[in-house]
């Protein structure tokens, strides 16, 4: 800094001894009042702590300040779904850093939904995801930690949306037993009944096959995931069938209320009350399995899964399925004409008579 000539002089005069006299004039410290003013406030006065008031003075507000707290609250308690980072893969499951106080673990079983052979086939440190928490912590300030529920809650939730949309899905079978076929479902397991699976194959057969399916119940409480493949194959056919229509099928099954009939890889019952209008006994008396014949379709029952047959519908002379049947199997297709008729005008009686505004 450089100093002009007044202020040069101003600063060897303030430097400058001080003289005898001047000395006399200045008081001894023991003359000096260094008492603490009354006025001046302790650390811990009240009247000097900001209050709510004067909030705009810190630079945040109270709500600020508990939001900022709120932040940091590591109050983690089962149930939770919590961000965390993967940091080591062990042998019997993960560690997880959460900002618990201590790192949480995730053992191996609660890894996926799906079975696991190695942690690192679905985690790597340094990956960062959701994680449920399954439980409080142990005597060691630990939780456990699971990324199964949450993918066994999602797969609920998507396998409701699909049953809702009435979906058709493709699974692959991984077993089977006594009761049906065993696939899975969004990782869930599902069940196919055996009177839901339609095939030519033995059951045992199945195993690998991947099989078209409808949901028939969805049961998140019972843990019930019930699914049938007759269903999917015959919405699949009925697209392609309608009421009225002849049909050639095989006698697959025989039972006391009528005949089982494979129409083109899907089932149809032609109940005993429609093979003749002749009273029959047991259908083993009219028909026999392999048996090949002309039917014709005259229900479709989507929702079910059901297809409605009928010969009786075919006879020329009421009792022909039983005197003479290949005389049906021959005019199968004349007969459906006329019943194709009788529907139209029996749908045209049954509309309702134009109202005149005149």
């Amino acid at each position: 800094m450089t100093l002009t000539p007044s202020s040069e002089a101003d600063t060897l005069e303030a430097l400058a001894p001080i003289s005898s006299e001047e000395a006399a004039d200045i008081e001894t410290t023991e003359d000096l009042d260094l008492a603490i003013p009354e006025e001046v406030p302790s650390a811990d006065d009240s009247s000097s702590r900001v209050s709510a008031r004067d909030g705009d003075g810190v630079g945040f507000t109270l709500d600020e300040f508990a939001a900022l707290l709120s932040k940091y609250d590591y109050n983690f308690k089962p149930g939770d779904v919590v961000n965390g980072t993967v940091f080591a893969l062990e042998s019997k499951g993960a560690m997880i850093d959460i900002g618990a106080k201590t790192a949480a673990f995730m053992p191996l079983q609660e890894v996926s939904i799906n079975r696991v052979e190695h942690l690192s086939d679905v985690l790597e440190p340094g990956e960062v995801r959701e994680f449920f928490i399954l439980s409080e912590e142990n005597e060691d300030g630990q939780l456990t930690l699971s990324v199964r529920r949450i993918e066994y809650q999602r797969a609920w939730e998507r396998v409701r949306q699909l049953q809702k949309e009435d979906a058709t899905i493709y699974s692959e079978v991984f077993a089977t037993n006594r009761g049906g076929a065993l696939v899975r479902v969004e990782g869930l397991r599902g069940f196919i009944p055996g009177s839901h699976i339609s095939t030519r194959k033995a059951k045992e057969e199945l195993v690998a096959d991947f099989l078209p399916l409808k949901f028939l119940e969805v049961d998140e409480e019972r843990n019930r995931l019930v699914l049938s493949h007759r269903r999917a194959l015959v919405e699949r056919k009925m697209n392609r069938l309608e009421v009225g229509e002849v049909v050639l099928g095989t006698v697959r099954g025989i039972k006391p209320y009528g005949a089982f009939i494979d129409i083109g890889g899907v089932s149809g019952l032609l109940h005993i009350s429609e093979i003749s209008h002749e009273h029959i006994e047991t259908p083993h008396t009219v028909l026999n399995v392999n048996d090949q014949m002309k039917v014709m379709i005259i229900d479709l029952d989507a929702e079910r899964g059901r297809i409605s047959l009928s010969t009786k519908a075919l006879e020329p002379e009421p009792g022909d399925m039983l005197t003479d049947p290949q005389k049906v199997f021959d005019k199968a297709e004349e007969m459906a004409a006329r019943y194709k008729q009788m529907l139209l005008e029996q749908a045209e009686d049954s509309e309702p008579m134009g109202v005149s505004l005149e």
